[in-house]
Order: C-alpha cells, then sequence, then structure tokens
C-alpha cells in the first residue's frame, strides 16, 4: 500500500478530528487481490469521537465501486461498496475485553488503538469486510455456457427408455 495515514488514534478521537480521502483500489493490495481489476476508487471518512461511556470511538464510512468476479458465471462485475462501521478502542486486550462487556453490543467492534496507527489499514479492512463472501450478480448478464452444462445432463430414465425400445 503506498498511502500510510499515521494517527495517534487516542488523540484523534479525543480531539474529535476527522480525516477523509480517496484511494485507488489499485494502492490496496489486499483489496485488488479480492478484484477481478484493480479499476474503481474508494472514498472514506473517519470521524473521532468519544462514546456516551466515554470510551475513544472511531466510525469509518467507506464507499465506492469494485470490480468483482461472479462466482455463478465468472463474468467481472461492478459491485457498489457502501459501508459504515463504529469502533470503539483500547489500550490493550483487557481494556478492549472490559469496554465490550460495558457497551455489551454486538453492532459495535471493539479494538486495540495505538499512538501510531495506520487509518489506511483499517479503510482497507472496512473495505474488504463490506463484499460479500460469495459475489455473484443478481441475475448473470450470459447464461449461454450455465445454459449448456445444464443441457448436457441426461436424465436416467433416458437411458432406461432407450432400453424399452
Amino acid at each position: 500500500m503506498n498511502a500510510t495515514q499515521l494517527i495517534d488514534a487516542f488523540e484523534f478521537c479525543r480531539t474529535g478530528s476527522t480525516r477523509e480521502g480517496v484511494t485507488p483500489v489499485a494502492e490496496m493490495e489486499r483489496l485488488a487481490r479480492d478484484c477481478a481489476s484493480q479499476e474503481g476508487v474508494i472514498s472514506w471518512t473517519a470521524e473521532g469521537g468519544t462514546s456516551k461511556q466515554g470510551f475513544p470511538q472511531l466510525r469509518l464510512t467507506v464507499t465506492g465501486t469494485v470490480q468483482l468476479t461472479c462466482q455463478r458465471c465468472l463474468a467481472p462485475f461492478a459491485y457498489e461498496i457502501d459501508s459504515s462501521t463504529l469502533l470503539m478502542l483500547g489500550e490493550d486486550d483487557a481494556k478492549a475485553d472490559e469496554i465490550e462487556e460495558v457497551i455489551d453490543d454486538e453492532t459495535i467492534d471493539v479494538i486495540v488503538g495505538t499512538r501510531s496507527m495506520n487509518l489506511m489499514d483499517l479503510i482497507e479492512d472496512e473495505a474488504l469486510l463490506a463484499l460479500p463472501q460469495a459475489p455473484k450478480h443478481d441475475v448473470c448478464p450470459d447464461t449461454a455456457l450455465l445454459d449448456s452444462v445444464r443441457g448436457e445432463k441426461k436424465s436416467p430414465f433416458e437411458a432406461l427408455k432407450a432400453l424399452k425400445k
């Protein structure tokens, strides 16, 4: 990954800082490996803050279009990423576990923050988590290959019918 955005995660949250940007898919190595091509860009926003319980929190919003390979027809297709997540930060694993118990909310992830956290790693993680496990078109555009495979499958009763004659 070419772009590195190091932040002091706790200071970023304490001061309510915001960063935003647009990063090409080609610069996100892990995301690019999961895509059919390196075309496209990811727009992102990171907003720091403090939860009502007083814990540092980071809201990440990731949007963009990436090219994925359909698992049905194996053709590439455009997939819209539109994801937002709230992360709470703990100083270490013990503090993160404590925060999870206090908030008791499955929709909020608790991670260990650092004083030199690469924001782009978090952005790329969020984009990867937004991808479907088995990407596929709603309706495949060219089903000729699938239809030919389906057409080759003969009924076992056809053989019996031939014997009967």
